[in-house]
């Protein structure tokens, strides 16, 4: 059987307190050690619910409009449910996680106060703001210390004229002048990168890298510095001369490529492990047969977020 036990807090939700502390008994004080701070909320339910082996196991949950304040992370969704001997809170609808300048949305979640680690799913969609990054997944798993995002199922990543799609992605953060920048994204699995070449006009065409793996690393400005494809790596890029007229298309393939970057521009690139290569004519420099297996813009797929 299921105890159940509702508290109406209307009148309490002007107040910023630990509300998830103070309306419950003195078994659910966890919240308060961890330093979580409920802002606010509709109602607050709480009592006890049989477990597995039939014991009883406390619960409580904040309904409606819930925000939470925990360090600097803020988390806020339709319904939470603390479960205070595990240190963790099941969150559902509308999720929206916050930290700093890294904001990740999704429709359920697990929040771990202690290690300020989580898992999203359904719908994941994020961005970096300031530095242009959004995403979206099916499932991800953020590690809030370690400064890393974790996208799961069919992980597509936009940023600046870029676009970064695998099996899964990972995002890693460092700090510049008091926010996040991403400094290093990894691709695995149907990794492909698509870059925007800014010298074309119309149609716009785009550089293009694939492979079983991908490594990005970023500069402070969020330009290319290093771009490594790992297994079956190709690679597709527009040519032009000194004039920056266009003269061709360049393919090449090996076991691994490196590009290197000077100041965001394609500088030399490193075929090892069986390179071939060939260059298309540059009447061919249009046409979408000449694309890497795989290519495909998923612009229309990315998360729209108020101002």
């Amino acid at each position: 059987m299921t105890t159940r036990r509702s508290i109406a807090i209307a009148a309490w939700c002007l107040l910023p307190v630990a509300l998830w502390v103070t309306s419950l008994p003195d078994n659910t004080v966890s919240a308060e050690n961890k330093k979580t701070i409920l802002e606010h909320a509709d109602q607050i339910e709480g009592g006890e619910k049989a477990g597995p082996s039939g014991t009883a196991i406390p619960y409580r949950s904040a309904v409606g409009n819930v925000k939470f304040l925990h360090a600097e992370t803020t988390l806020e969704c339709d319904r939470a449910t603390d479960w205070p001997d595990s240190e963790r809170i099941d969150l559902e609808g509308h999720i929206i996680i916050k930290d700093k300048n890294v904001e990740t949305r999704a429709d359920r979640g697990v929040y771990h106060t202690d290690s300020e680690t989580g898992e999203l799913s359904g719908n994941v969609r994020g961005r970096v703001t300031g530095d242009s990054l959004t995403i979206k997944s099916g499932r991800a798993a953020f590690d809030q210390h370690k400064n890393e995002l974790w996208l799961f199922d069919d992980a597509v990543a936009w940023q600046l004229g870029r676009q970064l799609s695998g099996d899964s992605i990972r995002v890693h953060f460092h700090e510049v002048g008091g926010k996040k920048k991403v400094d290093e994204i990894q691709v695995f699995g149907h990794a492909f990168l698509a870059v925007r070449d800014t010298l074309s006009a119309s149609p716009a065409l785009h550089d293009q890298l694939s492979g079983k793996k991908l490594t990005a690393n970023l500069d402070d400005n969020s330009r290319l510095q290093k771009v490594i494809a790992i297994g079956k790596a190709r690679s597709l890029y527009h040519i032009y001369d000194d004039k920056n007229q266009p003269s061709g298309v360049n393919f090449t393939s090996g076991e691994r490529i490196r590009m290197f970057f000077a100041e965001g521009k394609l500088d030399r690139i490193l075929v090892t492990g069986g390179p071939l290569g060939k260059e298309y004519p540059n009447y061919m420099r249009n046409d979408p047969e000449i694309n890497l297996p795989g290519f495909r813009l998923r612009d229309k797929e990315k998360p729209v977020f108020a101002p």
